[in-house]
């Protein structure tokens, strides 16, 4: 139990530099000419998001044993977190691989045939920002419950319990109050908070105490 805790609070740590590498890869959006320009950035940016993935499972259910399997709400954490990073899933595909494909598809294409092509980019951009809201939403509630079972568990530091409660309010009050979450700079405010809060819980895995 020891050694799969430090090994999942690595893992959570492995996460946090792979998504701080896809946030500082990732280009901002822009027109039909400038999306083929760096198609190949994100794709790269994209794809290290997706290999982080499976890691963050596997470190979020060391955080789920660490808390303990028998706590129904740590439990429930953990199944919603699964479908935060399944809707990560989908929008990092479909923002980082579909997009830049299709897009090479027509490197020749007229300024006509790109004029058609724009109701398209604007359903991409429609599924990705639906994608974004519900990972956001899903891990803001993995958070806050996750936060609670530290509290009553005292597992982990009350900072760090305090810590993810308050950045799950923030983020729900945010995301019910219309924030841009799928912009980039909103992205990278949510993602540098969340951060913290996960490199603080993979820390203390490793360190074994409170």
């Amino acid at each position: 139990m020891t050694t799969f805790q430090k090994q999942a609070g690595i893992s959570l740590i492995v996460f946090t530099v792979l998504i701080v590498c896809t946030m500082v890869l990732h280009p901002t959006g822009g027109n039909f000419d400038y999306l083929l320009k760096i198609a190949g950035m994100v794709i790269i940016s994209h794809s290290i998001a997706l290999l982080s993935l499976p890691i963050a499972t596997v470190g979020f259910w060391g955080l789920t044993k660490r808390l303990g399997t028998d706590q129904f709400l740590s439990v429930t954490a953990f199944v919603i977190a699964c479908f935060s990073l399944l809707a990560m899933l989908m929008a990092a595909t479909m923002n980082g691989l579909v997009l830049p494909f299709f897009v090479q598809r027509y490197r020749e294409a007229g300024p006509a045939m790109i004029e058609s092509l724009q109701p398209f980019l604007k359903y991409n951009a429609t599924v990705n920002t639906a994608f974004d809201d519900m990972y956001t939403a899903a891990f803001c509630l993995a958070m806050l419950l996750w936060g609670v079972v530290m509290l009553q568990t005292k597992r982990f530091p009350a900072w760090v319990a305090w810590l993810g409660i308050a950045l799950a309010i923030l983020g729900i009050t945010l995301l019910v109050t219309g924030f841009a979450f799928n912009s980039l700079h909103g992205l990278r405010l949510f993602i540098s908070g969340v951060t913290v809060w996960i490199l603080a819980v993979g820390i203390v895995m490793i360190n074994g105490g409170n």
